[in-house]
């Protein structure tokens, strides 16, 4: 264990000398009777040196900047809502010799009455403080802040203190999955919970992370979809469910990537994928207006129009526009011959998923303004319904924004004999040494053979559509506490090594 710093020393000291004085070292509880916003809210656009001094309010949150002047101290108070000016008189405020033990960084509550400086900032003027929490780390320098962006990630409560506007974004975060929710609600969409440890993790394909539960002796997999769970509840007679969840896939980190991430997946009885795609457009281009009160945002710099109807265009023949390719590329014996020529780099991929990846080098980054892209390859579809005039194609569409794919949606495949000889297929793809392929399920086939109706089924990466809702970069900007690799033994972060130095 290492010694504490000088500061955390000092700061040690400074909270004895409180207790001494008779204050309470970590009280239970400070009772609030306003925010900073509600504050200033009530008090904008008030004149120079207006005050109010029988209305009294009580507040707590954190002391992020504290000027001594002698008789007088300003400081900055900073609580969820945002941050205010606090004036602290040793001729009127109770206990004024003792606010030289408090630190910045530390929780307290104050009361007082409301008033304006000569330059018009709206001030609490303190009568009475109380410490609540000493800290005993320093905050990160406020002109400085935190540089480095893994430290951000991994002190994420350094972050959100430092950086109002990242607290803005996961608000925006919540107002979004709350939008869903009610869109969803308010069309008879049932919300369910289903499990996050199952016997066998399917719905997608990817690889999944595996646990060993004790008591019954057995290995089990977290979830790496929604789906199959899912659609035995349309099985069991649901006919409109949706989740909103974490799922799992142990695969690799990168800016469109995080191995814990959530999902919207919705299941619609007695519809296709072309209804799935009509309430997508509804749902996006009113959470945009909702939002901004706007149809067109920016992302990174580019617009991006969410009017409706979206765009819609073709997989196979856009993948042959963009690449040249001039043959049918279903055709996976020419295709691997023509990939093999034209990028070497994919030798060791297998030829059936060959062509997501050319869609994903020639077309993907070209879609920017929202677009469906439609009617996926079979062999890439393995949950998928065959398409009813297109062989060899299926009823899939996937929704791209930002060259980023945001939701796939099928006409859900319900007939368990075309399902199984899937499973079988992707059975042998397992066996061939794919590890990302389904795995065969028995219990989700014989859910199947009891009959599930016809369906549109829809999962909608609720990360990236933040990332783009709130112009972050990376997946990681809107991921509270993303994971990262475990620091080296004995390593800092860069707010310690600042501290000890």
């Amino acid at each position: 264990m290492r010694e504490p710093s000088d500061q955390t020393q000092q700061r040690l000291r400074n909270l004895e000398a409180l207790v001494e004085a008779g204050f309470e070292p970590f009280p239970y509880r400070y009772e609030k009777t306003h925010d900073a916003q509600a504050i200033l809210r009530a008090h904008e656009g008030a004149p120079p040196e207006s005050e109010w001094p029988d209305e009294t309010v009580r507040l707590a949150g954190r002391l992020v900047s504290l000027r001594r002047m002698g008789k007088v101290t300003f400081a900055h108070l900073l609580d969820e809502s945002g941050r205010i000016q606090l004036y602290l008189s040793r001729d009127a405020t109770e206990q004024y010799r003792l606010l030289k033990k408090l630190d910045i960084g530390d929780l307290v509550g104050v009361e007082g009455h409301v008033f304006t400086t000569r330059t018009g900032e709206i001030t609490v003027f303190v009568k009475k403080w109380t410490p609540l929490v000493k800290a005993l780390r320093p905050l990160p320098d406020k002109w400085h802040g935190i540089k480095d962006k893994e430290v951000r990630y991994r002190q994420r409560y350094l972050d959100l203190i430092v950086n109002p506007e990242v607290r803005e974004v996961f608000k925006r975060r919540v107002r979004i999955v709350r939008y869903i929710r009610d869109f969803l609600e308010a069309r008879d969409f049932l919300e369910v919970e289903t499990p996050v440890i199952l016997q066998t993790a399917g719905g997608t394909e990817a690889r999944p992370f595996r646990t060993y539960h004790n008591a019954l002796g057995h290995e089990f997999e977290l979830r790496i979809s929604l789906e199959l769970p899912l659609k035995k509840l349309l099985v069991g007679g649901y006919e409109r469910v949706f989740e909103i969840s974490r799922v799992f896939r142990n695969e690799g980190i990168d800016a469109q990537h995080n191995p814990e991430f959530t999902m919207l997946e919705a299941y619609w009885a007695y519809a296709d994928y072309n209804d799935m795609a009509a309430l997508v457009e509804e749902l996006l281009s009113g959470l945009v207006r909702e939002l901004y009160g706007s149809e067109t945002i920016t992302y990174q710099g580019r617009e991006i129009s969410f009017k409706t109807p979206f765009k819609r265009i073709s997989f196979v023949e856009a993948l042959k526009e963009k690449s040249g390719i001039d043959f049918d590329p279903l055709d996976l014996e020419r295709l691997r011959i023509w990939a093999d020529a034209k990028h070497p780099e994919l030798i060791d991929v297998p030829s059936y998923k060959l062509l997501d990846k050319l869609f994903e080098i020639y077309v993907e980054d070209e879609l920017h303004d929202p677009t469906f892209v439609y009617d996926f390859p079979a062999a890439i579809s393995p949950l998928a319904k065959k398409h009813r005039s297109k062989p060899g194609l299926t009823e899939r569409w996937d929704l791209f924004i930002a060259g980023m794919e945001l939701a796939p949606a099928y006409s859900e495949l319900n007939d368990p004999l075309d399902q199984r000889e899937r499973f079988a297929e992707q059975a042998r793809r397992r066996e061939g040494g794919d590890e990302e392929a389904h795995k065969y399920d028995e219990d989700f086939l014989t859910a199947l053979e009891h009959g599930m109706p016809p369906a549109a089924g829809l999962g909608l990466g609720i990360d990236r559509l933040t990332m783009i809702l709130t112009d972050q970069p990376t997946i990681r900007d809107v991921i509270l506490f993303p994971l990262l690799k475990p620091r080296a033994e004995g390593a800092t972060d860069e707010g310690e090594e600042a501290e000890q130095g």
